[in-house]
């Protein structure tokens, strides 16, 4: 597989069509190197500075609860309640307190940029993403309500601290929650800004549940404790108003905001949902590299309506299929054909994948592949015997080391891959050809498999996006309504192709 220069399907905001080069990089994954320096740096801020940060920001937070508990007592979480001058005062001290523990943490600066819109004129805040807890300092310095799931509130110590700035609970088990959330959010949203503004966390194209951490939360607490100082940005862009067409297609406008977001933090959209993220982390035997085509394909997948509900049927059926075939190429109204769909834009885009010399045609093969490991992305064994049964030679049910090498290729979505040391190992024999129950038995004797021959013949895979750890991060963000945060203290993810510096925990807010 590989990835076309670009895509013709690509939409902007505006519904015209636009040549975009896909992402080259896996957004779910992310990697951390440090130099022997660094690391020396990183052991010992850990047992030094580390505890010192630590227990002083657990004391901040142990000193907070008293004043939440207090101003949460008697309050309604449905009405609205004017502030009283207490509870001002609290909210006063509250900020302070907060305050204290992020300078705790490393934060000894905070700039802020342009001018926050007040509740009444830009009733939501937008950060985005939420991949580690740096959008927190925002929602402490404005005190502003929040989307949570449910079970947070029960947490001791911090639920008490969640429920004063009165959140709009999520309950997953509540089947009508989605519903009532929105419905929430909309009555507080026309309150005439009389309650606090109601940040949403997002930049990745998910469903509201998309309650999905990126990064190890406690990895980049400990990087950021070990720093001798972060300095902390936050700029504020302007209110976005829908347009009338916008706010008729409610879609067009999150498209809309989420591009004015990402060109101001300086990075491309993504279109990769919750699925996606599901796929990347996907426990299976082969773990997708971070350049991997897969999540690209798994895109096209679901907008194109292919990926099928009888999962096994389907699968089992294209298998027949595409073995009868004996490995004949498809132009592009033969895939058409195969599929049973039109020729499409969107197709042409999923074609362009697997015709990996340009020379307008592809085996069908790879697409089964492709689609058994979108569909049942911790099952490896069954994606390699649906790979074998359409591969192997009829006579001895074997594949040679060429053919292994296709099905593998595929089925972590990367261009070039060489299988010689995990063939010749499991071709103990030397006879040039393996069958499934070989590949089953050494895998079952080798269950890192993958790590022990691919990746150590094939250092490119594990090529991607590095997190430089460096000691003076930096959160910056955006003109007044919307604002951004940047830190390049080490979790700096990168989907481009080339490296751009370091953004780390992207954080935006959006009016």
């Amino acid at each position: 597989m590989r990835l076309p220069t670009n895509r013709q399907c690509a939409m902007e905001g505006d519904g015209k069509k636009m040549d975009q080069a896909p992402p080259f990089r896996n957004p779910f994954v992310h990697v951390l190197k440090f130099t022997p320096l660094e690391k020396a740096k990183i052991a010992l801020m850990t047992v030094t500075l580390f505890p010192i940060r630590l227990l002083i920001a657990a004391f901040m937070m142990l000193l907070a609860w008293p004043f939440a508990f207090l101003a949460s007592v008697g309050r309604s979480e449905t009405t609205i309640e004017p502030q009283c001058l207490w509870r001002r005062l609290v909210d006063i001290i509250l900020k302070i307190i907060m305050r204290v523990m992020w300078f705790a943490g490393g934060f000894h600066w905070m700039t802020v940029k342009g001018r926050r819109a007040l509740p009444a004129e830009a009733p939501i805040l937008t950060l985005a993403p939420h991949s580690s807890y740096f959008d927190a300092i925002p929602v402490t310095m404005t005190m502003a309500s929040i989307v949570m799931k449910a079970e947070s509130k029960d947490i001791p110590l911090w639920g008490t601290l969640i429920k004063y700035i009165r959140p709009v609970f999520v309950s997953r088990s509540d089947q009508d929650s989605r519903k009532k959330t929105v419905e929430e959010i909309r009555r507080r949203a026309h309150s005439g800004g009389e309650w606090p503004q109601e940040p949403s966390s997002q930049l990745y194209q998910c469903s509201l549940w998309c309650f999905v951490t990126l990064i190890n939360w406690f990895e980049i607490l400990w990087l950021t404790l070990c720093q001798l100082h972060n300095e902390f940005v936050i700029e504020f862009l302007p209110i976005y108003t829908p347009s009338e067409e916008e706010k008729r297609n409610p879609a067009l406008f999150a498209i809309n905001v989420r591009r004015v977001m990402a060109d101001a933090l300086g990075v491309p959209i993504t279109d990769y949902s919750f699925e996606d993220c599901q796929l990347a982390m996907a426990e299976g035997q082969l773990r997708l590299p971070v350049d991997t085509c897969l999540l690209e394909y798994a895109k096209l997948v679901r907008r194109l309506g292919l990926k099928p509900k009888n999962t096994e049927k389907v699968l089992q059926e294209y298998g027949n299929r595409a073995r009868k075939l004996e490995g004949q190429k498809l132009d592009l109204d033969d895939f058409a054909q195969f599929l049973d769909v039109p020729v499409s834009d969107m197709l042409r885009d999923m074609f362009a994948l697997f015709d990996e010399h340009e020379d307008n045609c592809m085996d069908i093969r790879e697409y089964v592949i492709a689609l058994s490991v979108v569909c049942r992305p911790a099952k490896t064994l069954e994606t390699m015997k649906l790979a074998f049964k359409m591969f192997e030679a009829e006579e001895d049910g074997a594949i040679t080391e060429m053919e292994l090498a296709v099905i593998l290729k595929t089925a972590l979505g990367v261009t070039h891959l060489s299988v010689s040391r995990l063939f010749t190992a499991i071709d103990a024999e030397d006879t040039g050809k393996i069958t499934f129950d070989k590949f089953r038995n050494f895998v079952e004797q080798h269950p890192d498999f993958s790590e022990d021959y691919l990746y150590t013949e094939n250092a490119g895979l594990h090529s991607g996006p590095c997190h430089r750890h460096q000691t003076k991060p930096r959160l910056s963000s955006n003109p007044q309504g919307t604002a951004t945060t940047k830190t390049a203290n080490g979790i700096c993810p990168d989907f481009s192709p080339n490296d751009h510096g370091t953004i780390d925990g992207h954080l935006k807010k959006h009016n």
